[in-house]
């Protein structure tokens, strides 16, 4: 174990602790893992963590055990017209390179392309295109992984469904997803972007399940609310509209359109600095006046000088660990603990307060938090 892999080790994206592992190893199979796995049962250091690409904000891929680095799975091992099969450690844009020479690419992508598959299938993954086709993990036709047990075993809707339903929004509590099948779709060539402008929380929410669009995404603007729609391989707007902000992209451009900003972000300091995010996925029917009130009580030292306030609607699909309703909107308070604004503890603290209200009115924190009377299933 190199020196600086165990330092990339001891922290993640949401920087709010730091856990130094007793041991990183980044294996190669299937077979390395389920080896890790029984040896862990046997020794001291019993506490086996997956971790991709350690984007994880709330510590959930760092441990003082053994944190199984994952990139070293990356291989993309076979593209057809509907699937495509790639180890869980590969990323959705080393997917994208591999799918878009074909001119496929899976239904939803995140809106940052730097996530590893097997990390954004442990969380559900909710991308802008999931009013349509659900989250990622609802796009799955097989999963490979290894049990707690260290068994090596393949998983479907239609074979050992207990273990394929517990993998995906599982967080890694039962198993290592070690290899994906995904859905494929036709890749559009060109994309058009455009904005709309809302009045309210309740217009934005009611507004994302009225129109017609490939993909949309909602956020919190000082002037107020902002709709971005996204049609493929479209020449102008719905009519009836008044877009502004108009955009023709191609599909590249726009599924890579968060790396100018991380870039920016990176060189301002502001990637590094702590993110206590807090996330949670409310009914639909509920959320704008949960938003409302939150949002009424929120200033820009709460969410600091780079963070973001999003506002989704989408459908999950057939996930049952996310636990979210089948009309649900996510609401994502993504703060940076900036320097000058509220501290980590203070940021944190809100979040608490959120998850606690939301869960009063039947919302659930995303991505899940670990549910103690879940059985483990095989």
């Amino acid at each position: 174990m190199a020196d600086a892999d165990l330092r990339g080790a001891m922290r993640d994206f949401g920087g709010m602790t730091c856990r130094t592992p007793q041991l990183v190893v980044r294996p190669n199979s299937a077979a390395e893992i389920a080896a890790v796995i029984r040896d862990a049962a046997t020794g001291e250091a019993a506490d086996v963590v997956v971790r991709g690409c350690g984007h994880s904000s709330r510590g959930e891929s760092l441990t003082d055990g053994i944190a199984l680095d994952m990139r070293g799975m990356i291989t993309v091992h076979r593209v057809s017209e509907d699937s495509v099969t790639v180890d869980a450690g590969a990323t959705w844009r080393e997917v994208l390179d591999a799918t878009l020479p074909y001119a496929r690419v899976p239904p939803v992508l995140t809106d940052y392309l730097d996530l590893t598959v097997g990390g954004t299938l442990s969380a559900a993954g909710i991308g802008g295109a999931s009013h349509i086709h659900g989250t990622q993990a609802a796009n799955v036709i097989e999963l490979e992984a290894v049990t707690p047990e260290a068994e090596i075993v393949t998983c479907s809707p239609t074979h050992r469904r207990p273990l394929f339903d517990s993998l995906r929004a599982g967080m890694g509590r039962h198993g290592v997803i070690t290899t994906a099948t995904l859905r494929l779709i036709t890749a559009p060539e060109r994309v058009l972007s455009f904005s709309l402008h809302c009045a309210s929380v309740a217009e934005l929410i009611a507004e994302q399940g009225l129109i017609s669009a490939d993909h949309v995404s909602g956020q919190v603007k000082s002037s107020g609310f902002e709709l971005k729609a996204v049609m493929y391989d479209a020449s102008s707007p719905p009519s009836g509209l008044s877009p502004s902000d108009v955009e023709e992209l191609s599909f590249v451009e726009f599924a890579d359109r968060m790396r100018p900003d991380v870039e920016k972000l990176v060189e301002l300091g502001e990637w590094e600095q702590p993110h206590p995010w807090g996330q949670i996925i409310l009914p639909a029917a509920q959320a704008a006046t949960f938003i409302e009130h939150t949002l009424a009580h929120t200033t820009p030292a709460d969410i600091g000088l780079s963070g973001v306030i999003l506002i989704k609607r989408f459908r999950p699909g057939h996930v049952p660990m996310l636990r979210a309703p089948s009309d649900a909107a996510l609401f994502a308070v993504l703060r940076t603990a900036s320097p000058g604004c509220h501290t980590v503890a203070h940021m944190s603290a809100a979040n608490e307060q959120l998850y606690d209200r939301a869960q009063a009115i039947g919302g659930v924190p995303y991505p899940p938090k670990p549910v103690s009377d879940v059985a483990q299933a095989t």
